[in-house]
């Protein structure tokens, strides 16, 4: 089985995977991943899709991609880095890598996702996550 650490990159290799992911699964799929807040209920809804398929080993894959695609969001949107985690926090997280709010709190998008397909339940679907997530920075009008 393979590990977190062996699908994903470090820190500072998130977005370039999360992009390549990205442009893989909407070419092949038409999925319309647009980096935008609304795009993670379409996210929630290819994670149902794959908990219906039954295969869990082979969606590993797919869900590392999702958690990377969740964890750009977060950056883009809510002002978010990415963060190499240390080994407190890889044993909390089961992921080698989270994302650091503004506000200093570190959050688990991989782990998020990997709830998801878990539970499959509205308590864990990744736009609520957005939605609710404490340290985002605050967007001023102009």
């Amino acid at each position: 089985m393979e590990t977190a650490d062996r699908l994903v990159p470090c820190a500072a290799g998130m977005r370039p995977y999360a992009v390549e992911f990205v442009a893989r699964i909407t070419a092949r799929h038409r999925i319309p991943l647009d980096w935008s807040v609304a795009s993670l209920r379409v996210v929630d809804h290819v994670i149902d899709g794959l908990r219906k398929g039954g295969d869990a080993e082979r969606g590993r894959t797919v869900l590392a991609g999702l958690g990377a695609y969740v964890g750009e969001v977060l950056v883009r949107r809510a002002g978010a880095v990415w963060v190499d985690l240390d080994a407190g926090q890889r044993a909390w997280a089961g992921q080698p890598v989270g994302v650091r709010m503004p506000d200093g709190r570190v959050w688990n998008p991989l782990g998020k996702v990997r709830n998801r397909f878990e539970s499959g339940g509205p308590e864990d679907s990744l736009q609520t996550f957005y939605l609710t997530l404490h340290g985002r920075a605050r967007r001023t009008a102009a």
